[in-house]
């Protein structure tokens, strides 16, 4: 019977695994000092970005793209509610690779425009050659990727995918520990949504360490 569970638990474990390793997570940034309140979050299948301050303000809203360290780039692509979301190369994806961050702006490749008004940009190094290449193709080991919007307005992005994989919302947990809040930990951590890492520190203090039912 031990064994019927432990392997259940197993598969439950890989399914999570398998459900988070390729994933959307929502983030938002303010400069200190800066006055803004961007916004970041995922329904109905869209992504809708908000940064509501001039786009000379340090702050920025985006996702960070899950399960891709250690790949070479392919391909990315999303779908805009209309090309007029399209501002001054924002919404983009920031691949970091090999050491060098490589921005893939929507203004950098030619949209097609579908026949409900929504736009796709997507991303190869075909596409990019097309349009005259403003950018560089991503080259090297993937560390991160991120897609965001740095400048006033807002965008509404779907179908986001990246190296042939469909992004969806990554699942929200709860801090475990304070380790668990650092080293960037704090942006996977969505029960609730915490800003930065002193404020999933101060949470898991709050609610864990105070009740008897965490570990330091």
């Amino acid at each position: 019977m031990k064994r019927l569970i432990a392997a259940a638990t197993a598969v439950a474990a890989l399914a999570f695994v398998a459900t988070a390793s390729a994933a959307l997570t929502p983030w938002t940034f303010v400069d200190t000092g800066a006055t803004c309140s961007p916004t970041s979050t995922f329904s109905g299948g869209v992504l809708h970005l908000s940064k509501p301050c001039t786009t000379a303000t340090s702050a920025s809203a985006g996702a960070t793209i899950t399960g891709v360290s250690g790949q070479t780039f392919t391909s990315a692509s999303f779908t805009l509610a209309g090309a007029a979301q399209c501002q001054g190369g924002s919404p983009r994806f920031n691949v970091v690779a090999g050491g060098t961050t490589y921005f893939l702006g929507c203004n950098n490749v030619t949209p097609t425009i579908n026949s409900d008004g929504t736009a796709t940009y997507t991303f190869t190094a075909a596409t990019i050659a097309a349009a005259g290449n403003q950018v560089a193709v991503p080259a090297g080991t993937i560390s991160s990727v991120d897609v965001l919007i740095d400048v006033q307005g807002t965008a509404d992005l779907s179908n986001i995918t990246f190296n042939g994989q469909t992004e969806t919302p990554a699942v929200a947990t709860a801090p475990g520990s304070k380790d668990a809040c650092k080293q960037g930990g704090w942006k996977t951590l969505g029960t609730p949504a915490f800003k930065n890492q002193g404020q999933c520190v101060s949470w898991f203090e709050h609610h864990v360490l105070n009740h008897g039912h965490g570990h330091r």
